[in-house]
């Protein structure tokens, strides 16, 4: 995917650009983009040698409301739901500003994907939705390297450079306070880089265990599924020239992260969407699988310290393509009976058949009268081969971030606005509350990745 992509030449990197973007991951490349397209010549800067940031580790989709593609499958929908549904989701905590524009602008921005031939056609749902709005490519492949690669063959087509391994240490600003540029370090040496604007598209600190530990000691140990860039650099950068930061600790453990080998695995929440149970150690069903994240893992967290089992069948597997990929690093337990499963996953084979039963029961009477279940209920759990997937919570997403308005532009202690200074995804504070909903990060990419390369361009008419 994302690997096929060479970098530009920094033998060719220049010394003045009309806009310079931080970050190679869905936000950055969106608004590089849409800079371009609008006549601006950006760079993307990326810290790392691999390009995709945390946008390459997502899996389940891209939510958006009163789209074409929710008509196409017969499903209606309105951003006044879509609201309620995140508003809810984040303890009612959400930036209203920022909300109210991610949720208007969510079909606009599968809209834009699809001019790029980047489309997502299939739908599925996750954790805190009321319907059906998270948007996928019809082959069910992961959202994040998909919608990544794709990104990056539009940027090879327009020949937007893109620079890896280049580091930026200081954000630039002229005698009355607007960006005027960066310092990095590369590996030809260090150099300032002239421009007007800069977008910070840089990701969240999911990865930075001290920055995690001053705002959430509790979060001490706790294993990430973020990728090794994911520090806070953005967030850093911002903060040293005066930007306010907001919702730092608020940081969201995602339930379901397979720990057993030496990497962590973030199991994606369409497998519970297309009808996966959880079970605890005993085979039996403890949680609406479907609840927020944050209610979730503290389900999760009851157990004990066993972490539980995801159970599903052909059917549910054949919806969620990730599966072949955990299955083939060794994620995933087989066996040709519900019984034999249970004797494999060392669970108590009379109780995890008991439970697919009942399940199997409630998905027919669309009645989960045990924990309240009313999504991902579309199919149920009796085509064999079975599986088994072993979870535990991670930090998996960092709710907190700087302060933007709703023009992505950041802002002060005081709210004032650094001219120049934008910022788009994970970096940013406040859209989420105090939980993310599944579906709802690569969506802010896009929708927020969009809007700041187009005020980045009405702010250089200027």
């Amino acid at each position: 995917m994302a690997e096929k992509f060479v970098a530009t030449d920094l033998a060719t990197l220049q010394d003045n650009y009309d806009l310079i973007v931080i970050g190679s991951g869905g936000a950055g490349l969106t608004a590089a983009i849409q800079a371009h397209e609008l006549g601006l010549k950006p760079v993307i800067l990326e810290k790392m040698s691999k390009i995709g940031g945390n946008t390459t580790r997502a899996s389940s989709g891209m939510n958006a409301a009163e789209t074409d593609v929710q008509l196409n499958h017969h499903i209606v929908d309105s951003f006044e739901e879509f609201y309620a549904d995140t508003f809810k989701g984040g303890g009612q905590q959400n930036n209203q500003e920022l909300l109210k524009y991610f949720t208007e602008h969510s079909a606009l921005a599968i809209d834009w994907l699809a001019d790029h031939q980047i489309v997502l056609d299939e739908l599925t749902i996750t954790g805190g939705m009321s319907t059906m709005r998270t948007h996928r490519p019809s082959s069910m492949a992961p959202i994040g390297g998909f919608l990544v690669s794709e990104l990056l063959k539009q940027v090879a087509t327009e020949n937007i450079p893109l620079y890896t391994d280049v580091k930026v240490n200081e954000l630039m600003l002229n005698d009355a306070h607007q960006i005027s540029g960066v310092k990095v370090t590369t590996a030809n040496g260090d150099r300032e880089l002239t421009a007007k604007a800069v977008v910070l598209a840089t990701g969240g600190f999911g990865a930075n265990q001290a920055l995690l530990t001053k705002y959430r000691a509790d979060l001490k140990g706790y294993n990430t599924t973020n990728q090794p860039g994911a520090t806070g650099d953005g967030i850093e950068l911002a903060q040293a020239i005066g930007a306010k930061l907001v919702d730092m600790d608020q940081v969201q453990v995602h339930p379901t992260v397979q720990q057993d080998t030496d990497h962590a695995y973030l199991i994606g929440e369409a497998v519970r969407g297309e009808g996966a149970i959880l079970v605890n150690q005993s085979g039996a069903r403890f949680v609406n699988e479907l609840d927020t994240r944050k209610n979730v893992t503290a389900a999760i967290d009851e157990l004990g310290g066993t972490g539980a089992w995801l159970i599903f069948d052909r059917g549910i597997r054949d919806r969620v393509k990730a599966v072949e990929f955990y299955d083939s690093i060794g994620l995933v337990k087989t066996a040709d009976t519900v019984a034999d499963l249970a004797t494999t996953t060392k669970l108590d084979a009379a109780t995890l058949t008991s439970t697919v039963a009942n399940w199997n029961q409630a998905v027919a009477d669309q009645n989960d009268a045990e924990f309240g279940r009313s999504t991902g209920m579309d199919r149920d759990i009796q085509h064999g081969p079975f599986y088994s997937i072993h979870i535990a919570p991670a930090v998996h997403y960092t709710m907190g971030g700087v302060a933007i308005n709703h023009l992505t532009q950041v802002l002060t202690a005081q709210d004032q606005v650094i001219n120049g200074l934008f910022a788009a995804g994970e970096v940013v504070g406040g859209l989420h509350g105090n939980n993310r909903i599944g579906g709802n990060s690569i969506a802010e990419t896009v929708i927020f990745g969009r809007q700041a390369g187009q005020q980045v361009f009405k702010y250089l008419q200027q």
